[in-house]
């Protein structure tokens, strides 16, 4: 039984790290619900690492071209420091606010739920009201642009705003078309998620046990596959439809979570 569950975390969090629905919301909320202890958030911190492996793997081709041009391709050189420096806010915000992220607001649905409608209600405006696109290669995007979507992201720190939703409105507010700013959130999620990957492993490491290690191996894979097989047809659905089915979503189990919250159904 806990083996299925923790196939099952990990096929949440796969499927919902690059969406713009808060993964971290959903694992806490369906670990609350199938009552899985995770102390130390040690499952939670080493499956995350499936996801990154599973986008990685599909810019694999990008990712080595990169390295292999930076001593002399200047469009190589571009690409990693737009990125690095996109990387910086949230660096500092995690250094900042990160220990109270975790130990406070990490254990109020109250505030995810809150964090669901307000994210989807921003993510509704903007779709709406947007500026008109100028930028339509992820890779293309001005390095001001950059820092500024990462800025976004930084905000993505409170449980329920999600990464990828805060880089994504950060971009098309900037002026990004819609697949551009999906694809530059997936970039910039690599450095991102692989850095608090490392330091937050690093904080739980005397906390990796043996008798916990099948269970962390199925979510891995699984978190692994279920990110490889959502992440293309998630750059083709909203290149077609936008985001505001994602908004909608966020807003009903927002308001889902309320609901359960006053019945003490969780």
């Amino acid at each position: 039984m806990h083996l299925l569950i923790a196939a099952l975390l990990g096929a949440v969090q796969g499927l919902t790290e690059f969406l713009p629905v808060s993964s971290t919301a959903h694992l806490l909320v369906a670990e609350r619900l199938l009552g899985f202890a995770d102390p130390g958030s040690v499952f939670t911190i080493t499956i995350q690492f499936g996801s990154i492996l599973a986008v990685m793997w599909l810019y694999r081709a990008k990712i080595a071209g990169v390295v292999r041009g930076l001593p002399s391709d200047p469009d190589a050189r571009r690409f990693a420091l737009m990125l690095f420096l996109a990387f910086l806010p949230a660096v500092a915000a995690g250094l900042l606010f990160g220990d109270y992220v975790k130990s406070v607001l990490h254990e109020s649905l109250r505030v995810i739920a809150i964090a669901f409608i307000l994210g989807g209600v921003i993510m509704l405006v903007v779709e709406r009201y947007r500026p008109g696109p100028v930028v339509h290669q992820a890779d293309r995007t001005p390095i001001g642009r950059a820092v500024a979507i990462g800025a976004c992201q930084a905000v993505a720190l409170v449980p329920g705003v999600s990464r990828s939703g805060a880089t994504i409105i950060g971009g098309l507010l900037l002026r990004l078309d819609r697949p551009a700013a999906a694809e530059f959130s997936f970039f910039l999620a690599m450095p991102t998620m692989a850095g608090a990957f490392a330091h937050d492993l690093w904080e739980v490491r005397h906390q990796l046990t043996p008798d916990r290690s099948a269970e962390i191996a199925v979510g891995f894979v699984m978190a692994f596959l279920a990110a490889l097989l959502v992440v293309r047809p998630f750059l083709r659905f909203v290149g077609r439809a936008g985001f505001a089915p994602f908004a909608w979503y966020r807003i009903v189990a927002g308001v889902a979570i309320l609901v359960a919250l006053s019945l003490n159904a969780l």
